[in-house]
């Protein structure tokens, strides 16, 4: 998608503008969050009909705090992430929100969504960076890894070659990387290696906000856990933010501060780690939850969720989970699906868009046939 200019969506008083992002290089204490979401919502646009692929999410990053994004495939976190930085291409196209970041080497809330081009190039990776999905599509291949390095850090920082030479070498030792891998290419690397490479890379401008895009996706558990220990290590020590995107949701009640469930493109629920896994409120964290076999404690039977996705482009009204839910009633084709309250929570932060199931309630609707016959009639 191409930046849009200033004159796309009316100013934002006390916001940086579309003009160009400021270059400060002092670090003044900021109040809020480093990024928030408002309100956002992205749509695939096709001759036929818009595919709605996020709607109206709002979510925000605090100050080394690590916010976990889960959900099946296709449900809309991945493109959340590349839509609040502006990389997606069209048809995708950004319909309503606004998306605020501020860092402490902005001086002041940059609004990200009407920044210009150079602006952006600014914001990206010196300010957010990403971990992408897959390091050996990300990587180029015909670079190795210490011009890779370099290439960033040239992009953004004003290093001598002798200091970025010694920078890329420090970052290969932050992420447990031999030195002599500088000169490797990246088939010439694991998986776990290429993975680390990344992770080097994302950090190698200091960002605040680091975004990682299922980083651990087709790695054996042993070198998972491995880089899991090392993200959670290298955010405590150099105090950066993390949103992290996975459909694994056990793998976020470790490593999370709090948790956001979204599926068919909207949140389903938003609380602490600690509240997802004992208070869980919606029936699609619910049915999360009792997909994956627990480590500790009586032995459970593993119950998946029934049924597929919705059809993006026809969603029918009300919850779009409740044609594959056990708790559904007629009502639940009415709600609107406003972020709420979880009654029973002392914490206020802890939110559910489903009004009619509580976190102890543990047996499935008794009308739920019926209710999900009359939906899918």
């Amino acid at each position: 998608m191409k930046p849009r200019s200033s004159r796309a969506l009316p100013g934002r008083g006390g916001v940086v503008p579309a003009g160009e992002y400021p270059d400060s290089a002092q670090d003044l204490p900021m109040a809020g969050p480093v990024l928030d979401i408002k309100d956002f919502s992205v749509v695939y646009r096709s001759p036929g009909a818009d595919v709605r692929a996020v709607h109206r999410v709002s979510l925000a990053l605090h100050r080394g705090e690590v916010v976990g994004l889960a959900g099946e495939s296709g449900s809309g976190k991945s493109t959340l992430a590349y839509g609040i930085c502006r990389l997606l291409r069209p048809p995708a196209l950004i319909t309503s929100g606004s998306v605020t970041y501020q860092g402490r080497r902005a001086g002041r809330p940059v609004d990200v969504l009407h920044l210009r081009a150079e602006g952006l190039q600014h914001l990206r990776w010196r300010e957010i960076a990403i971990v992408f999905q897959s390091a050996m599509n990300a990587l180029n291949p015909v670079l190795n890894v210490r011009d890779q390095l370099l290439d960033v850090m040239h992009a953004h920082l004003k290093l001598t070659r002798e200091e970025a030479a010694e920078k890329a070498a420090s970052l290969l030792d932050l992420v447990g990387i031999p030195r002599n891998r500088l000169r490797s290419y990246p088939h010439e690397l694991s998986g776990g290696m290429r993975q680390r490479v990344m992770i080097a890379m994302a950090l190698a401008t200091e960002p605040e906000i680091v975004i990682m895009d299922e980083p651990t996706t087709a790695l054996d558990v042993v070198v998972q856990r491995d880089i899991l220990a090392q993200i959670a290590e290298l955010k405590e020590s150099l105090g950066f933010s993390i949103l992290f995107i996975t459909h694994d949701l056990s793998l976020l009640l470790e490593l999370a501060d709090r948790i956001a469930v979204m599926y068919a493109g909207q949140l389903m629920e938003l609380g602490t780690a600690g509240e997802i896994q004992h208070e869980a409120a919606h029936p699609y964290t619910k049915g999360l939850l009792r997909s994956f076999p627990s480590l500790h404690g009586q032995r459970r039977e593993l119950a998946g969720i029934p049924g597929v996705p919705p059809d993006l482009s026809s969603l029918p009204p009300g919850c779009p989970f409740l044609p594959r839910c056990d708790f559904g009633t007629a009502a639940c084709s009415d709600i609107d699906m406003t972020m709420a309250h979880v009654r029973t929570s002392d914490d206020l932060t802890h939110l559910t868009a489903c009004p009619f199931v509580l976190p102890d309630e543990q047996q499935p609707r008794a009308d739920r046939t019926a209710a999900t016959q009359a939906v899918e009639g």
